[in-house]
């Protein structure tokens, strides 16, 4: 077993861990963080996307032991001034999620790629999902979610948030 230590969602735990488990269930099975769906195991879906260190990675191909001192933000963990982040509200209001099991891959995911082009095309954002998939939306309304919480999350104090 190795120690380790790492914040998620703004709370630091320590935890001894087997070497091969996953990120994803220390998240869910230790932490209690069951808004990180487990879709695949593989790293093909993308609906265990979580913030590493301020990117988005998917946790079931992440190691826990290679989160050790690292920053993880979680669906469980944003949160705006009514309670939902703006991104959240966008894909509310976007009707973008059916059966909501790749919803939050697909926000966590969003939001990173707004770090680094926050005022994405329509083909930004596609391609910056792409590593997300959807099996119920067609992605149309995802999209306009995406570009929806871009104009919302465009104030200042907002971009700092996450």
């Amino acid at each position: 077993m190795t120690r380790i230590s790492l914040t998620v969602d703004g709370v630091t735990y320590e935890e001894e861990v087997e070497p091969r488990l996953l990120l994803v269930h220390l998240l869910r099975d230790r932490l209690g963080k069951t808004g990180t769906p487990i879709g695949c195991d593989t790293g093909n879906c993308g609906a265990c996307t979580v913030i590493l260190d301020g990117r988005s990675v998917k946790s079931c191909s992440v190691l826990a032991v290679q989160a050790d001192g690292s920053d993880v933000v979680t669906i469980e963990g944003l949160s705006g001034v009514d309670g939902r982040h703006p991104m959240q509200e966008a894909f509310h209001q976007e009707h973008a999620l059916q059966c909501g099991y790749c919803t939050p891959g697909m926000i966590m995911a969003a939001i990173d790629l707004l770090k680094d082009d926050p005022d994405p095309s329509d083909e930004a954002i596609r391609h910056g999902l792409e590593g997300n998939l959807c099996r119920c939306t067609g992605y149309c309304n995802i999209v306009r979610a995406v570009r929806r919480g871009a104009q919302s999350m465009s104030s200042p104090e907002v971009v700092s948030g996450i």
